[in-house]
């Protein structure tokens, strides 16, 4: 089990696309979205009906995708229901991107074989640092903040306060200056804490380190191996795209010649399109065939979905269709999101290599230690039954 040889460098960070073309890590991302899509999706029409909306009139307006902020008067509890939804969603997709990232690390050591079932049990027993350490880094942010808050009341104190506040004023510089790093550290925690517990396993504390030793180690380099990154991962999901619009498109074209299928396709089809879609034109967008565009438009999805063309069997195979094209839609978002955790789990290991001259791929992870282990209390009883012959 030989590890993958890596520049160590941005070259490394162009092997994105590949690795991140896994059905393993695209899965765990899209049950990452479809999770947390459900969850998103039930808080906020939850949240919707409490502001005061009749649920049946928040579907047909919003329908697939609810948001709170175009309705009017929405409670308190409204707002805190809603953006639960949206931090279920984030900390599910956050650990996916820890599963993928574990996934990708172990593949780059050589090992293809560790499984979707041993990503997320890696991600069970380290889902803490996952989340507390942001948390953490945002707490420190929060700390300093009141801090200042409570030295600037004390600078109120007259005659003393302002005395006060020259003799301490280069204290409160740095510690703003501290304050400003600490946000900027924030951020780059929410991406390279999934890569950071993946590859070195780190507690919340060690995971924090690591945010705050990579933001002052390598600033640049942050910058700039996402200027590579990002167009990477635009070319990946439109030829990633491409090849499902081609799946697409020659479905359309067959099923749906005059001869075939012809009307009653470009009904179920239309309808699905537009459950999924009921404000975009979902043609447009597929860049589907003259013919199917011609016959799908807005006003005709809206008249089908009222029931008046299609039948029974129709609806249900159009609703089929539905969660089809709605999956695939999810599976482009999440090849896209494999792309970035694979990018970052390279690049995490690009930046251990360069600050500390420490190789990650030839470090011992806990899963070879306890395979050593394993293999050591096997020798031990082989031992112990060779001795037990022997007398």
């Amino acid at each position: 089990m030989e590890p993958m040889k890596l520049h160590f460098d941005v070259r490394d960070i162009f092997r994105s696309p590949r690795l991140a073309l896994s059905g393993k890590k695209i899965w765990l991302f899209l049950k990452a979205n479809l999770f947390g899509f459900s969850i998103y999706w039930i808080f906020s029409y939850i949240a919707i009906v409490l502001g005061g909306v009749d649920f049946p009139n928040a579907v047909h307006q919003f329908g697939l995708y609810p948001h709170l902020y175009s309705t009017e008067n929405a409670s308190l509890i409204s707002q805190i229901i809603y953006w639960i939804g949206i931090a279920i969603w984030v900390i599910s997709i956050l650990y996916a991107c820890t599963a993928v990232s574990r996934l990708t690390y172990k593949e780059l050591k050589g090992d293809n074989f560790y499984s979707v079932a041993d990503a997320r049990n890696f991600v069970k027993n380290h889902r803490y640092p996952i989340i507390l350490s942001w948390i953490s880094i945002f707490l420190i942010a929060v700390f300093f903040s009141l801090g200042a808050i409570i030295f600037a009341l004390i600078g109120k104190i007259p005659y003393i306060g302002e005395i006060l506040f020259a003799l301490l004023y280069v204290l409160y510089f740095f510690g703003s200056v501290f304050t400003v790093y600490t946000i900027v550290v924030f951020f780059t925690s929410l991406i390279y804490s999934p890569a950071i517990v993946a590859t070195m396993e780190e507690d919340t504390m060690g995971t924090v380190f690591q945010s705050y030793t990579i933001t002052w180690s390598q600033p640049w380099r942050l910058v700039l191996y996402h200027l590579v990154l990002f167009p990477i991962l635009i070319i990946g999901i439109t030829i990633f795209k491409w090849f499902w619009l081609g799946g697409y498109k020659l479905i359309n074209i067959i099923f749906g010649a005059d001869w075939l299928m012809g009307p009653k396709l470009h009904k179920i089809v239309g309808w699905a399109s537009d459950l999924i879609t009921p404000q975009l034109n979902f043609y447009s967008f597929m860049k589907c065939s003259n013919n199917v565009e011609n016959v799908v438009n807005q006003n005709t999805l809206l008249t089908l979905k009222d029931g008046v063309l299609l039948s029974p069997t129709e609806y249900i195979a159009g609703t089929i269709i539905a969660i089809v094209l709605f999956i695939l839609f999810m599976s482009i978002v999440s090849y896209g999101l494999s792309i970035l955790s694979v990018g970052e789990t390279i690049m995490f290991t690009i930046f251990k290599k360069i600050s500390n001259d420490e190789n990650l791929l030839e470090r011992s992870d806990e899963d070879d230690i306890s395979e050593e282990e394993s293999d050591q209390d096997i020798d031990d009883d082989f031992e112990k039954d060779k001795n037990k012959f022997t007398t």
